[in-house]
């Protein structure tokens, strides 16, 4: 996994009405952050959004595959799916499929539990 640097930026200045884009490196790819609340990554030249159960009809919808792998023999997936092929030229398109995925970031974040203080 590596992270496409030219569409990570295309990604912040697409998403600048959204909030501030912060990234952190995650096994060879890139999670971001928009004003803290994880949005999505960036595997290589893909993107992949953040969703929830209460948007995955509309991923659903537009065929938009989760995010899958194998760690130690087994496969697994997480709550992120394929971006559409418009947002990688089309600044709308990314602006409304970023702003979907902000909402399930913001709505997971606030399912947590807080961490407990250390003693």
């Amino acid at each position: 996994m590596s992270a496409d640097t030219g569409l990570i930026d295309w990604i912040a200045e697409a998403t600048e009405p959204l909030g501030t884009l912060t990234k952190r490196a995650m096994m060879g790819g890139m999670t971001l952050y928009l004003d803290g609340a994880v949005f999505a990554m960036v595997d290589e030249d893909v993107v992949w959004f953040k969703s929830d159960g209460e948007s995955d009809a509309l991923w659903d919808g537009e065929g938009c595959v989760r995010f899958t792998y194998v760690m130690n023999g087994k496969a697994g997936s997480m709550n992120y799916r394929r971006a559409p092929d418009d947002v990688y030229d089309d600044a709308e398109a990314m602006l409304r499929w970023a702003r979907l995925a902000q909402e399930a970031g913001i709505r997971g974040a606030a399912k947590k539990k807080p961490r407990k203080p250390i003693a």
